[in-house]
């Protein structure tokens, strides 16, 4: 391509960014336009609002030290000066755009949500469309401000961009890494301590206001599902996009490169189509909320594959990477079906509730089977895809930007995944607030049924950016071997084998690491929620009201408190694996963790998807409905469920695409590895051992 039309198209893709930033504000000026209710709602949103915020704010307060040594090392990855400052500022740049959207996206939710309750006093319709509406917030954010950051670097750096973006990518990663596990133990710290002495042990509603844990249940709702899922995605949004560009530069130079950025910006304008087309209309309000959802994810989807032809032919003149790309929305609604059908009102989940009645054993036997199989099915989905891609293309390094191309086609809809899963949290706040404040009449009927709309939503979303992340893993993954030069990885080497090994194993440490964080975590609350009501017995009879405050300040400290194990995991193995087994081998660990982390995944997000639907079917009142034992034994399951489903699930993805880009930024001081002095050997061994304590020390540590 010309000069000339090159800057005409960057004028176009940044002009683009700047209109989906501007159909958030938009979106959030008509969303905050609503009435929010009387002064006890109020009140409760308020409550929710500080804490939410406050925990925000200690959170970026406890990183901002690691961030800033980062960005210093991150100076001498670079193969000069102009290289090494345009990555570390990037790196910040990539981390300051992550944490503004899941901060301002947060912020609106948590505005929304008592907005959504006051509109379910008129109607089903009025109240799902603002609270779709709210979370859209956060996902054309997250679409423009992802944009506008490539576009910029790219516009200032040309063809080196490709260097310094994948600073840019660290920093979004590693900041989405420390609010979605942040975020998950916190709101399942809180969740579960609220349910096993609210409704198990007190028999009391969910969102009873003579719960102390209440209010940091709702916190957690904001600042796990809200802000830590809106970084996820931004991080596999921009991740994604700069593993296309860098394969795109490699293949098909300039116009390669450039494709990628078309491709996001078609999606910018394909996601606002689909979030303005939502409308729930007909008697089965369940359904027809998700069939909404549904139907408006399929126009952006049609929208966005005509405009993938059209991109690919123009701009590269070879109309196979559109169908690559298209390939990538097949995948997403292949996702969408296979996580709705284990998650939602379907056989997986109905046999949850038919198990119920035999106790909490087999509620969590037939969970875990369902999560199993779905891991299977969504894996082969991948791998179809994967294998689809490079059938395409002779040459295998243009196959592994067809590959990319799948990935960016996933995302393409990115603004409408994020509205979907911000969706969920906002409606269930909005229950947690009409209950807390007393509200009545049909919008207490209205609200659970948006909160298992919203359920369901949350578990196609996390099963999207799973699989997203995968895709994006193995593009980096093909950056890696390319950068390297590694033509094939010989898995018969003991070394090389090693790496696979513990590859495989990383996600395994992971997740214990952050479920033994919520179950410490959660201990200290349940012990706390104890103490106030055998010390305060007006809190049982309504005369005297809880310390809210105090449940949610021993959550926060709880949740940053159990961060920096897992960070350490992403950030060091993998060093280490490249420099003592070389660049082979951590390749070979690369390709361990994206397997075992897929599998794992699917598997933990499914299940406690799984289990937290068939709750709600007995609540609706299927078999005898709340208080009986089936009910007891669903609430077993569902609490078992949280941690998997909204902090170790989830964080994998993340995980994954963390390590990928540490290994692409280490690539020199992996190659230079066998050059290294006995006083470097003595740092790295140094390294692995402060990773090691930290670990056991995680391992061991309580609230």
């Amino acid at each position: 391509m010309n000069p000339n039309l090159t800057n005409s198209f960057l004028t176009i893709i940044l002009a683009t960014s700047l209109a989906g930033i501007g159909v958030a504000i938009y979106l959030a000026r008509t969303v905050l336009s609503k009435p929010s209710g009387d002064k006890k709602m109020q009140t409760v949103a308020k409550a929710i609002l500080t804490g939410a915020n406050a925990y925000l704010k200690r959170q970026f307060t406890t990183i901002a030290p690691i961030l800033i040594i980062l960005a210093i090392l991150l100076y001498f990855t670079a193969a000069d000066s102009f290289l090494g400052i345009g990555r570390s500022l990037s790196f910040l740049l990539g981390a300051f755009f992550s944490a503004s959207v899941g901060t301002i996206g947060m912020n609106v939710a948590t505005r929304a949500n008592v907005r959504v309750a006051m509109a379910a006093k008129k109607s089903f319709g009025q109240a799902l469309e603002l609270a779709f509406k709210a979370g859209a917030t956060t996902g054309m954010l997250t679409v423009g401000l992802g944009l506008l950051g490539a576009t910029l670097i790219y516009w200032y750096y040309g063809t080196l961009a490709t260097q310094v973006l994948i600073g840019f990518g660290f920093g979004g990663s590693l900041l989405a890494l420390f609010m979605r596990v942040g975020g998950g133990i916190y709101t399942k710290a809180a969740d579960i301590g609220a349910d096993l002495v609210g409704k198990i042990e007190k028999g009391i509603p969910e969102d009873d206001p003579r719960n102390a844990a209440v209010i940091a249940d709702q916190v957690g709702d904001n600042v796990g599902d809200c802000a830590g899922m809106a970084a996820d995605l931004f991080e596999s949004y921009i991740v994604t996009l700069i593993a296309a560009m860098i394969l795109g530069q490699l293949t098909f130079g300039l116009a390669g490169a450039l494709l990628p950025l078309a491709i996001h910006a078609l999606g910018i304008g394909t996601s606002a189509l689909g979030i303005f087309t939502v409308k729930a209309k007909g008697k089965n309000e369940i359904n027809e909320g998700v069939r909404a959802m549904l139907k408006s994810f399929i126009i952006s989807a049609v929208a966005s594959s005509v405009g993938f032809f059209w991109l690919a032919n123009y701009i590269t003149g070879d109309i196979r990477l559109g169908v690559a790309a298209t390939l990538g929305i097949i995948l997403s609604a292949a996702i969408f079906l296979l996580t709705e059908y284990a998650t939602g009102n379907h056989a997986p989940v109905k046999n949850i509730t038919k198990q119920s009645q035999a106790g909490p054993a087999t509620v969590i036997l037939s969970g875990l089977v369902s999560g199993f199989s779905s891991s299977v099915w969504a894996i082969l989905a991948i791998g179809v895809t994967i294998i689809a891609s490079f059938s395409l293309f002779a040459d295998p390094l243009t196959a592994a930007y067809g590959v990319a191309l799948a990935g960016m086609g996933m995302l393409t809809v990115t603004g409408l995944i994020v509205s979907m899963d911000s969706f969920g949290p906002i409606s269930d706040n909005a229950q947690g607030i009409a209950e807390l404040s007393k509200m009545k009449g049909k919008a207490l009927s209205i609200l659970p049924k948006l909160d298992s709309i919203g359920n369901t939503t949350k578990a196609i979303t996390k099963g999207f950016a799973i699989a997203s992340a995968v895709v994006a893993a193995v593009s980096l993954f093909a950056s890696y071997l390319a950068d390297t030069g590694i033509a094939a990885i010989n898995i018969a080497h003991p070394a090389v084998f090693v790496g696979l090994l513990i590859g495989g194993a990383v996600p395994f440490l992971f997740s214990s690491l952050t479920i033994q964080a919520v179950s410490n975590s959660a201990y200290a609350i349940i012990d706390e929620v104890r103490r106030q009501f055998k010390e305060f017995p007006g809190i049982m009879k309504g005369t005297q009201k809880p310390d809210y405050a105090k449940v949610v300040d021993l959550t926060t400290k709880a949740a940053l408190k159990a961060l920096t194990a897992p960070a350490l995991v992403a950030i060091i193995t993998p060093i280490l694996v490249g420099l003592l087994l070389k660049a082979e081998a951590l390749g070979a660990f690369l390709a361990g963790s994206i397997l075992t982390g897929q599998l794992l995944a699917v598997f933990m997000a499914n299940s406690g998807g799984a289990w937290d639907n068939a709750k709600k079917m007995i609540e609706a009142g299927l078999y005898g409905g709340k208080g009986t034992e089936a009910h007891k034994a669903t609430i077993v399951g569902d609490i078992v469920g949280d941690p998997l489903k909204d902090t170790a699930g989830p964080s994998i993805n993340i995980l994954l695409k963390v390590m990928n880009l540490v290994a692409l930024l280490t690539i020199p001081l992996v190659i230079a590895a066998e050059t290294l002095t006995t006083l470097h050997w003595v740092g790295i061994t140094a390294a692995g051992a402060i990773l090691v304590y930290s670990i056991a020390k995680a391992q061991k540590a309580t609230v």
